[in-house]
């Protein structure tokens, strides 16, 4: 399914599922602003290929009129903004992007994202390589929690544990050793909580 659309059509209709799960419909002004669109009329056409390929409908007879048509979809495609070392830090390139198909049923927070892990130092958390993780930005990881973060410029998915005046970021995995960083690292952001996992059984990426 994810063939069937182009990016910023993934992109858009997350943002209508995610809408919905709030209790709203976006106009078409809306959704033009909320993708930096100066006009309508772009979103117009990318909302007819989304109706023409089944993934919604429109009531003429309503000025919020965008109708989601998921119910005979089990799967729906999601954007992955990229990858994630579990080891060592890895560098995140701005073109890897990718897509998976999660179920319909599967409610994303808002503003929450996908990345894919890479490595083993989670292994024993039940998070191996090839793994996607769905991120909550909004929250604040508390001791013990699964964070991602990025660490001179490279990003990283550990167990989070704040010491004092140090952070350290824990594998599940005895061949990693932690990563101890100064709370006052300007080189070290926090990206938001691991809140879910999605695996695919159909291969095992390494």
């Amino acid at each position: 399914m994810s063939k069937q659309l182009t990016k910023i059509q993934v992109q858009i209709l997350d943002f209508l599922i995610s809408e919905k799960s709030c209790g709203k419909t976006p106009t078409l002004s809306e959704i033009a602003k909320k993708f930096g669109y100066n006009n309508r009329s772009t979103v117009q056409q990318h909302i007819s290929a989304l109706e023409k390929k089944g993934f919604l409908k429109r009531n003429p007879n309503l000025s919020r009129n965008i109708e989601l048509n998921l119910e005979d979809k089990f799967f729906i495609p999601r954007p992955v903004l990229g990858e994630v070392a579990a080891g060592t830090p890895l560098t995140i390139y701005p073109d890897a992007i990718d897509t998976i198909e999660l179920p319909t049923i599967a409610h994303l927070p808002k503003d929450s994202f996908l990345l894919r892990v890479k490595g083993d130092s989670l292994k024993d958390a039940y998070i191996f390589s090839g793994d996607v993780v769905i991120v909550n930005p909004n929250m604040l990881p508390q001791n013990g929690q699964i964070a991602a973060a990025i660490l001179e410029d490279a990003a990283v998915v550990k167990r989070f544990q704040r010491e004092d005046d140090t952070i350290k970021l824990l594998s599940e995995n005895p061949e990693y050793a932690p990563i101890v960083i100064n709370k006052d690292n300007q080189k070290f952001k926090i990206v938001g909580v691991v809140i879910g996992i999605y695996r695919s059984m159909e291969k095992n990426i390494v």
